[in-house]
């Protein structure tokens, strides 16, 4: 009996500040590529398709881009911290009045 299938993985690129195109308001977003492997006996063998989507944090709604456009996002984000796939430069930290 040969056991094979599809698993999905996705890793976050970085989080952007842009205008959302679906609730109109200025808010962070999510750049994310969620890529589906072929597996074999349960081990993953070899990607099958990808795909970038962005988030927007306010209301949830997805967009899917292509890669130039992510690659474009990703590097105006400041792309992302190796150990966790996710990036907090480029967003304004708020600074606390009681300190």
């Amino acid at each position: 009996m040969i056991i094979f299938g599809t698993k999905g993985y996705v890793y976050q690129l970085a989080m952007l500040m842009l205008l959302c195109g679906q609730c109109g308001n200025p808010a962070a977003h999510a750049l994310r590529k969620r890529v589906t492997k072929f597996t074999l006996f349960f081990v993953p063998l070899f990607p099958v398709s990808t795909k970038y989507v962005t988030q927007c944090t306010f209301c949830g709604a997805e967009r899917v881009v292509e890669h130039a456009e992510a690659e474009r996002l990703r590097a105006q984000g400041g792309g992302g911290s190796p150990a966790y796939g996710q990036g907090a430069e480029g967003i304004p930290q708020r600074q606390n009045p009681y300190q």
